[in-house]
């Protein structure tokens, strides 16, 4: 990153100390009890208990409650639910303002609240109830784990200017576990979502670098640098990093830009839910515990980091002659190549040119790079081999897939003899058209079963999916509309595509009147009317304009200009990925349109998400620009 932020970043280093890092990441005395709810969900309570607390007031603790590992979710749920729908008939009661001859219960549930708690307070708490998950043994795994790859991690956030502090982070995220996933798709140690992923990794069904510690940790240092970047502080940056830049950019918008309490307290955005509120507190609680292991996890031995050779692959490979070559099993490269899918593994697809292997030198007496430049012509090729068919994951859509594998909708459709609704669902094969049309079966003849690529060689044992996300979204909190699934596929763009409480917009690049038609159902002149636009004047980035909701509401509308959005952010990084940013000082006579497109080929939308503060129909000679700088991606 070659821009100022890095620079300044870099200079907290020549001052050292604790008062420092506490500067960097402040703990206000009114998110103490916080801190202190999650230091004790980390390193006192197991996965085998859990607490019942308040969800606002993390000091009020109700009470703690075995969850052995063998109890079904099922018998967990019921158990929660049961001692929950108790202690809400005592707040009941207690709001109704009971205070004298109160049962032994009522007292102690009282005694948990300030002594002037109000009747309104111990009303809302009815309904806010939450059961935590215990994380100790997790935690103390990933203090283990970590020892593979911290070093890296420190290594990297320095050359990025990144506070060495952030590496706990992953303990929140994920425990430092690699097969980490969790139920909205996020994957690896950093738990990227795969649409913010593929801004800074290659994302696809032959290699998924979200699964790979390294190149996710350099991933992660980009993206936190670019949020610290927009947000001006670390508590942000990191909340940003769990509920997206746009979230955080309005609730600093509203209650100022170091009001940490205030946003955490009391900002109310949409889905700016528990997890959000929570993140930086947890982080706050995970570093604590992180910087002091002895204190709380006596005796905790780090693993030793791996030494590695690595290469990269000068053409493509496939896995079976690999293995033989250089006589290690298919697991074992596996296991230090995270970032390779199943599908190498299977067989139906290569190692890609350009991939880095990666290999313990001690695995091989003979140097790596000596033994892969040895390869057989029978291991080596010029291409990879071709996409017969596609494993439809959670969330997959027909229009994704198509695009992935550059066909149609109406190709898929015939090919796989999908019904007029055209759905498809998790776990389903689709046939891709190099497979060519399904065999069809006849009186005589029985149904011939569709080829597969099986490996000629032992396919590395499928490694367990570890359900294991940050703790703060472990107990079930689900985001409560469909925009806020949605948002999470934007979680790097900073661009406010809400409707304001009077009914306007800001107009964001790539959208015109016609699209603002199309999502609200109305007419494209209606809105020239409501605005006092003349027939075909354009609207420009940045203009706001007032909408017609008679129709479709504002949540919908959000949701269709969500959706658009992503779905060609999406389509961009399938192509590129952001490797760095640069900074361009603008000269007289220069304009940001040129400068972006032509330039440094950036389209305008993107150029924008990196500078949201300018106004690009006035920028002024001398201004300061940061621009993200793009590598292709194979597709492969």
């Amino acid at each position: 990153m070659k821009s100022s932020c890095r620079l300044l970043i870099l200079s907290w280093f020549l001052v050292s100390g604790a008062a420092l890092s506490d500067e960097i990441f402040p703990q206000p005395p009114e998110l103490q009890p916080d801190v202190d709810f999650w230091v004790s969900i980390f390193a006192t309570y197991t996965s085998d208990e859990g607490v019942l607390h308040d969800n606002r007031n993390l000091a009020v603790v109700y009470e703690r409650l075995d969850m052995p590992a063998h109890l079904s979710r099922r018998e967990r749920n019921r158990r929660v639910e049961k001692r929950r729908k108790e202690l809400q008939v005592v707040l009941r009661s207690l709001a109704a303002g009971k205070r004298d001859n109160l049962s032994t219960e009522e007292a102690r549930v009282l005694a948990l609240w300030p002594d002037d708690v109000s009747n309104d307070t111990l009303s809302a708490a009815v309904g806010r109830i939450r059961f935590q998950q215990g994380l100790r043994d997790r935690f103390r795994s990933g203090l283990e784990r970590s020892g593979r790859w911290r070093d890296y991690v420190n290594e990297e956030f320095t050359a990025l200017g990144i506070p060495l502090d952030i590496a706990a982070l992953p303990h929140v995220e994920s425990s430092y576990n690699p097969a980490a996933r969790s139920h909205v798709g996020a994957s690896g140690i950093w738990q990227f979502t795969r649409s913010t992923g593929r801004r800074f990794m290659r994302v696809d069904h032959v290699v998924d670098e979200r699964n790979d510690p390294f190149v996710a940790t350099q991933a992660a240092g980009r993206l936190l640098a670019y949020n610290y970047s927009l947000t001006g502080n670390w508590p942000m940056a990191i909340t940003a990093y769990n509920h997206g830049l746009s979230g955080v950019r309005r609730a600093q918008s509203r209650h100022g830009d170091t009001a940490y309490v205030d946003i955490l307290r009391n900002y109310n955005g949409r889905t700016f839910g528990f997890a959000s509120r929570n993140f930086y507190v947890a982080f706050l609680a995970a570093r604590e515990v992180d910087q002091n292991v002895e204190t709380y996890f006596s005796g905790v031995v780090p693993e030793l980091p791996t030494d590695y050779a690595t290469v990269s692959l000068s053409t493509y490979v496939s896995a079976s002659g690999l293995s033989e070559v250089i006589n290690v099993s298919p697991a074992e490269i596996a296991k230090h190549n995270l970032g390779l899918q199943a599908t190498v593994w299977q067989g139906s697809k290569y190692l890609p040119i350009g991939y880095e292997l990666r290999l313990p030198r001690s695995t091989t007496s003979t140097p790596l790079a000596q033994l892969i430049n040895g390869l057989p012509d029978t291991a080596v090729f010029q291409k990879q081999l071709p996409d017969m068919f596609h494993n439809v994951a959670r969330g997959d859509t027909l229009s994704q897939i198509a695009e992935t594998y550059d066909t149609r909708v109406s190709t898929l459709v015939a090919l796989n003899q999908l019904g007029s609704s055209h759905r498809i669902r998790a776990g389903q094969r689709l046939r891709l058209p190099a497979a060519g049309p399904a065999p069809r079966a006849t009186a005589a003849t029985p149904p011939t079963p569709e080829p597969e690529v099986v490996a000629s060689i032992a396919t590395p044992e499928p490694q367990p999916v570890v359900v294991e996300m940050a703790p703060v979204a472990l107990a079930g909190d689900v985001a409560s509309s469909t925009l806020g699934t949605i948002e999470t596929a934007l979680l790097s763009d900073p661009s406010d595509y809400s409707v304001a409480d009077d009914n306007t917009i800001e107009v964001q690049p790539l959208e015109t009147l016609g699209h603002f038609g199309d999502w609200l159902e109305i007419k494209t002149q209606r809105l020239r009317d409501l605005n006092g636009f003349a027939f075909r004047t354009p609207v420009s980035v940045g203009q706001r304009i007032r909408l017609d909701l008679g129709t479709v509401d504002a949540r919908v509308f959000e949701e269709k200009r969500i959706a658009y959005h992503r779905s060609q952010q999406d389509s961009f990084f399938r192509q590129h990925v952001i490797s760095d940013v640069a900074e361009h000082t603008i000269k007289r006579g220069e304009s940001i349109w040129v400068i972006a497109l032509r330039q440094y080929k950036v389209p305008v939308w993107l150029f924008r998400q990196y500078n949201p503060t300018i106004d690009m129909h006035k920028v002024q000679p001398g201004t300061t620009v940061q621009i993200p700088v793009l590598r292709d991606v194979d597709s492969d």
